[in-house]
């Protein structure tokens, strides 16, 4: 594929004007949304093929949640475009202030492998419902995926509007390297500082959605077996395969003993004795993270869990006890179906754990204890997250999603995507009636002192 060519013509394609038409945009939004329900199967299948992903996993947690975004856009988007008027200054008499929504130009989308559609088409439905055109940088390591992805876009819009590019790392710096209007990146800390390099040579606006160590803490007064429950559900959806999975859990001494008993319990509830066995347990993605898992488990006290299949690139669910801060798991974002444990005895011991670290993209709070529920919410900085659940702040159009510091820049879901893809523009306009004589030179004591009085 030639990319000047194809970035070329989508700067042409935009400058048409046609994205901008709202009607357009929405036109645009129901085709995305009946080529998805056409490729169903076929989205599923790939998930199969790359993740391991069950049907119903490859649903709740990729294909249901882009539909849902989709129908909240295609709901809102014609109000969202509207003209926003603000007051004007006193010292602007007389006129009237109003910001515009306008599109970038041509976003360029890059999406990561572990969930390869949504994390791909979600911000595409931002980008659509903005007025811009796209170009989705597809997973390399999700190759099925990314094949359905390409054919159903191919299928339902033009190149020069939405367009689909596979390749590996050399596609990517040559995407790179052009001029594009916006740049909207998925993907791990390492990749994301490159990419905001390449974008500052042509001082292109980002996104960073990244990653990091997110936090599960559990104090006391939590309600023991729930949190459990739904701490294995968030950590090992995926095999723990998820930005926002809680990382490592950050569990109070005098409690530990009895909450190990409910995550062992609801592991073996979940994922039945013989989890390398379940067909619905997702695998690694690929056997260069197999192996990067199975060396950071090397050494470590393992409490359950613990064995592989090395054939099916699978790794049980797995809980490791004894670790400190200086442990080689506590040194990066794990990315997999392990669970690593520390203690505290108060609160402010947790505190002083988690802010060690970078600010992390999601934070986990069990408790009951509503002076420590706000303690934790004031002192601590975070992407997002939840009290009392796991991850389950994804699952909505009407809050923002993102990372902080480390762990990304930038939001997205519902209208946060409609306005990170678009340029908030500024207007002022002024009636020819009246014109103060005020600002005018030649200047004097009066002038400036009635201009102190409007601006103070």
């Amino acid at each position: 594929m030639d990319i000047n060519k194809l970035v070329k013509n989508q700067k042409n394609f935009f400058k048409t004007g046609k994205t901008k038409d709202v009607n357009f945009r929405i036109e645009s939004l129901n085709k995305l949304y009946d080529a998805i329900k056409k490729y169903e199967k076929e989205i599923c299948e790939a998930l199969k093929n790359d993740l391991n992903k069950s049907q119903f996993e490859s649903y709740i947690s990729e294909i249901g949640m882009v539909l849902s975004d989709l129908n909240y856009a295609k709901k809102k988007v014609r109000r969202w475009t509207k003209d926003k008027k603000v007051l004007t200054p006193i010292s602007q008499f007389h006129a009237k202030s109003f910001i515009k929504k306008e599109p970038y130009g041509v976003a360029l989308i890059i999406s990561p492998w572990n969930y390869p559609f949504l994390l791909c088409i979600e911000p595409l439905v931002g980008a659509i419902a903005a007025g811009n055109c796209a170009i989705l940088k597809v997973a390399e390591d999700s190759p099925n995926t990314s094949s359905v992805i390409s054919k159903m876009i191919e299928e339902f819009f033009l190149p020069e509007y939405i367009a689909v590019v596979n390749g590996d790392k050399e596609v990517a710096t040559e995407l790179l390297e052009q001029k594009m209007d916006y740049i909207f990146f998925t993907g791990g800390v390492t990749v994301g500082k490159i990419v905001m390099e390449k974008a500052a040579k042509n001082l292109i606006p980002v996104t960073l959605e990244l990653g990091g160590k997110s936090p599960c803490i559990v104090e006391e007064s939590a309600n023991l077996k729930l949190a459990a429950k739904r701490i294995v559900f968030g950590k090992y959806l995926n095999s723990g395969q998820t930005c926002v999975a809680p990382d490592y859990l950050l569990i109070q001494e005098n409690i530990k003993d009895e909450f190990e008993k409910y995550l062992k319990e609801y592991i073996t509830l979940f994922y039945t004795n013989e989890p390398l066995k379940n067909e619905d347990y997702t695998k690694i993605v690929n056997e260069r993270h197999f192996n990067r898992l199975v060396n950071l488990i090397k050494g470590e006290k393992i409490i359950y869990g613990g064995d592989i299949d090395r054939e099916l690139l699978k790794i049980e669910p797995t809980i490791l006890d004894k670790i400190t801060l200086d442990s080689p798991i506590m040194q990066e974002e794990i990315f997999g179906p392990i669970l690593p444990i520390m203690t505290f005895n108060n609160i402010k011991e947790a505190k002083e754990i988690v802010l060690k670290g970078e600010k992390p993209l999601s934070l986990y709070l069990f408790t009951t204890n509503k002076k420590i529920e706000k303690e934790i919410l004031k002192d601590l900085s975070y992407g997002s997250g939840c009290i009392n659940d796991t991850i389950i702040q994804l699952a909505t159009s009407k809050m923002p999603f993102g990372g902080v510091g480390n762990s990304g820049m930038g939001s997205y879901h519902g209208k946060y995507s409609f306005d990170t893809f678009s340029h908030e523009k500024s207007i002022v306009k002024k009636y020819n009636w009246i014109d103060l004589p005020i600002r005018y030179m030649p200047y004097n004591d009066l002038k400036l002192k009635l201009i102190k009085m409007f601006l103070k």
